[in-house]
């Protein structure tokens, strides 16, 4: 238990919380926006590496040289993130958009629904057992000498996750449709009044929701090398508690709120047990926010009446 060993479960865990932060942005945008926990995130992903496991073998990157290999990864970084997109616009379209009006537990339990089509058609899709996704990425250490690891996967999440979280932040403070999508957050109605097209926002806010899940899928199947029809439950559990922690509805909370679990889960599967990290974490979720309720980041909001 030294001071090089915990560095390096700090390492593991802050790439680890990248991964889960990623994850967490699609709950916080949807949320930010209608205020619909979207449940079915977390499944969604599940079919995104399904369908990054498929590509993978149709391509034939299991076999390809280092060029073609990143080539390929950027391939299948943006068909699955089309594909996750637009299966989150369809059920917007179809599902959640109906219940727009309807009483706050009709679109929750909707979500419900659809996570367990979402993980069933995972089940017919790649069957019950757990799968081995290829390993892509050769297992160097790319540090100097032997006293931290940090390879070519560790450093696949950097460059996927930093570019897309900064890319969002952005795209959220600075472009016409950020602008769109923080009026419709504060009041769907007056964003209406002054014509902002509300369903397109919506739909706009689902589709780069989707879009950053099946990114997210792709870097899950890399790093973690295996996938299962049952993975989004406990991923899309641990991304949404991260949102809840940072404060749901909050970009910066969401990162926030995924590196401190990505920390909190390393350090204590190393230091306690890997069967107390579940209890842990949660046990640190449930003491902040009886102190802090809108999260570590969030803000203090007042009901309108």
């Amino acid at each position: 238990m030294s001071v090089q060993f915990f560095l390096q479960q700090c390492l593991i865990g802050l790439t680890n919380g990248a991964l889960i932060a990623l994850v967490a942005l699609g709950y916080t945008m949807v949320y930010g926006i209608i205020g619909l926990i979207n449940f079915a995130h977390g499944d969604l992903i599940m079919l995104g590496a399904c369908l990054a496991l498929s590509l993978v073998a149709a391509l034939g990157l299991a076999a390809a040289g280092p060029a073609t290999t990143w080539l390929g990864i950027g391939l299948l970084i943006v068909l699955c993130g089309l594909f996750c997109g637009t299966l989150n616009v369809a059920v917007d379209r179809f599902v959640y958009k109906p219940l727009r009006n309807a009483p706050k537990l009709a679109p929750l339990v909707s979500a419900i629904g659809v996570s367990f089509i979402f993980m069933n058609v995972g089940l017919f899709w790649i069957g019950s057992a757990d799968r081995s996704f290829p390993e892509l990425l050769p297992s160097i250490n790319l540090l100097p000498g032997n006293s931290l690891q940090f390879n070519w996967k560790d450093l696949l999440v950097v460059l996927v996750v930093a570019p897309l979280m900064v890319g969002l932040s952005l795209l959220v403070r600075v472009t016409r449709l950020g602008k769109a999508m923080r009026a419709v957050s504060q009041d769907p109605t007056a964003a209406a009044l002054v014509g902002i097209d509300v369903d397109q926002v919506i739909a706009a806010t689902f589709f780069i929701g989707g879009f950053l899940g099946g990114a997210a899928s792709v870097i899950y199947g890399l790093y973690i090398n295996t996938i299962g029809f049952q993975m989004g439950f406990q991923n899309g559990l641990y991304a949404f508690t991260a949102a809840v922690l940072g404060g749901i509805g909050s970009i910066p909370g969401a990162v926030f709120g995924g590196l401190v679990i990505g920390l909190v889960r390393a350090l204590a599967s190393a230091y306690v047990g890997e069967r107390w990290t579940g209890a842990i974490v949660f046990a640190i979720l449930i003491v902040i926010l009886v102190f802090r309720p809108e999260g570590l980041l969030g803000r203090r909001t007042s009901e309108k009446v």
